[in-house]
């Protein structure tokens, strides 16, 4: 890659790891995604999307807040893959978004954006968007991570 897509790469993920954090504070709010207003965890990535990307890349299709154990489908997996550029979870970096699985055998649906090798920004049901530690009990769940387009 030349100077230039670098720079441009690492302005890119400066925009979404502000953005993000731009959202602390925000309550929790099955399927919004309206900063300061309320946003579940798909939505805090979809406001950052469409902060540092522009429009949404698709329609949000309808999902209650089990999806996941009704369908057993990783279909947060597959729509991120779509659209963003997957990287091993270890090798995740700021502005990348992390998926997650509640427990082993389920599908991943929960959705965070990494703010810095060591935390990460989230909306969690029950709680405003924050800021937390990625604790090992969040690595021990992390089954995703993905690159935004140019990042």
């Amino acid at each position: 890659m030349g100077g230039g897509e670098t720079s441009e790469g690492e302005a890119l993920r400066a925009r979404i790891v502000a953005e993000a954090r731009g959202w602390i504070g925000t309550p929790y709010l099955h399927r919004a995604s309206l900063k300061g207003q309320g946003a579940d965890c798909l939505g805090l990535v979809r406001g950052v999307w469409r902060a540092a990307i522009g429009p949404e890349p698709q329609p949000l299709p309808p999902y209650a807040p089990d999806w996941a154990e009704a369908t057993k489908a990783e279909r947060m997996a597959q729509a991120a893959g779509r659209h963003m550029r997957a990287v091993a979870p270890e090798d995740a970096a700021p502005g990348d978004v992390l998926l997650f699985r509640w427990r082993e055998g389920f599908p991943a649906k929960h959705a965070a954006v990494l703010v810095t090798r060591e935390r990460m920004v989230h909306a969690h049901d029950g709680a405003a968007v924050a800021e937390v530690f990625l604790a090992p009990w969040w690595r021990r769940r992390l089954a995703f991570a993905f690159a935004f387009p140019g990042a």
